[in-house]
């Protein structure tokens, strides 16, 4: 049976634009919220975000075909340099044909239409990129990434807004697992922190109006939660055919055990209150993978921060995993680095990599006054040591998507994959 392992890994985000800086970051409950600076936020009733900071594209891209690319492409492309870096992996004519791309983003080049609106009714029709297409189309972050390193196997990109991320893993695992490629490019982009696209998050009631203390407005499962802070940034993860990784010598950092699939059909913004969307997910991941309640070790949840969102995955999580759910370790990145949208599945889950590589669980930042609805264990405000060998990652998206993955640790012998959840003492 083949199985999907994980060998390089890349990211820019809003606390640091590498891999060591942002868990170095994480660990320690750095928030990367501040005002904006992307655009003249004055006007706007919310004025915080989550931006990524002193990232050039010059540095990975000529800057010609930079000045092309939407900044969400830019960013993928530069975390896939990081991640093919650090697998020790190179494109070549021998082995494109045998190397595929699946890298998601929500919203792609939206701001770059929106700049282009505002050229087309201020300057004419003549001040319109002929590139505008080939940078705005849904396809351009993976389609890029493709053209920038050559690969010539199987290339997908979907749109499942908040869990695109998430399911580009599952997409590219199961490419691997169907034979159909050695090595898939895998990850999620967003960069859509632009006036319009904004304005209309902020009208939504989606952001959480804190702007008296950003660093402190992100707090998922508090009780005084009122909404997300608007993230940007990108995670590639390098996923790999555990044969082909030890033919060339690879270091495995971990495995995808699995995923699942399902929808709420309730409504386009809000979760279904009683989680059976989500809890769904949650559930069908298990049985694909063969696993029980009590072999889950450790939870990176969707927690967005909302009042909403976070009681329905609290029940999803309880209703499905029953009292193991009160002994699991549960932590909200979007505590430290926003909601990154496309990008936040495929960044939490490089974050629960890192987690089981190093035997310590990412705290959630901000966690203040207990909610009486949300009573599970979320590892508030301190990094916590914990060994663990099976880690869920939860994504849940504008729409009624909900995309549920598995991640383990590796073991030779595949025991990682079959661990009974009791590493630390928990029954």
């Amino acid at each position: 049976m083949t199985r999907v392992v994980i060998t390089g890994l890349g990211a820019i985000t809003p606390i640091g634009n590498d891999v060591d800086t942002f868990w170095e970051n994480m660990k320690a409950g750095v928030s990367g919220a501040d005002y904006i600076s992307a655009f003249d936020a004055s006007d706007y009733n919310i004025q915080i975000a989550c931006e990524v900071k002193g990232f050039d594209p010059g540095d990975w891209i000529d800057k010609k075909t930079a000045k092309r690319l939407a900044r969400s492409t830019q960013m993928a492309i530069a975390t896939t340099h990081q991640a093919l870096k650090d697998a020790n992996f190179k494109v070549t004519e021998e082995n494109a044909k045998r190397v595929g791309i699946v890298i998601n983003s929500g919203g792609g080049g939206l701001p770059v239409m929106e700049e282009a609106t505002h050229k087309l009714l201020s300057s004419g029709p003549r001040s319109v990129s002929p590139f505008l297409i080939t940078s705005i189309m849904m396809n351009a972050v993976s389609s890029m990434v493709s053209i920038e390193f050559g690969t010539m196997g199987p290339l997908n990109s979907s749109a499942l807004a908040c869990a695109s991320g998430n399911y580009a893993l599952l997409d590219a695992y199961h490419i691997i697992k169907r034979g159909e490629a050695d090595v898939v490019i895998s990850g999620g982009a967003e960069a859509a922190i632009s006036p319009v696209i904004f304005a209309s998050f902020a009208r939504m009631g989606a952001l959480s109006p804190n702007n008296m203390d950003p660093k402190r407005a992100s707090r998922p499962f508090d009780k005084d939660r009122d909404g997300f802070v608007f993230g940007e940034g990108a995670a590639t993860l390098i996923l790999e055919s555990e044969e082909h990784a030890k033919a060339r010598g690879a270091t495995i950092y971990g495995e995808i055990l699995g995923g699942s699939l399902t929808s709420d059909g309730h409504h386009v913004t809000a979760p279904k209150p009683d989680g059976s969307g989500s809890g769904e997910a949650i559930k069908r991941a298990l049985e694909y993978c063969g696993k029980k309640p009590e072999d889950v070790d450790v939870i990176f949840a969707h927690a967005t921060s909302t009042p909403l969102g976070d009681t329905a995955e609290t029940v999803a999580l309880k209703n499905v995993l029953g009292e193991r759910a009160y002994q699991i370790p549960i932590t909200g990145t979007k505590s430290l680095v926003g909601h990154m949208l496309g990008a936040a599945g495929a960044v939490a889950a490089l974050a629960a990599v890192k987690s089981m590589q190093e035997g310590i669980v990412s705290p959630t930042i901000n966690y203040e006054t207990p909610d009486p609805e949300c009573d599970l264990d979320y590892v508030p405000n301190e990094a916590r040591p914990y060994k663990a060998d099976l880690a869920l990652v939860n994504a849940f998206g504008f729409g009624g998507h909900n995309c549920v993955i598995a991640v383990g640790s590796y073991h030779e012998n595949g025991t990682g994959q079959n661990g009974t959840g009791h590493k630390n003492g928990a029954a």
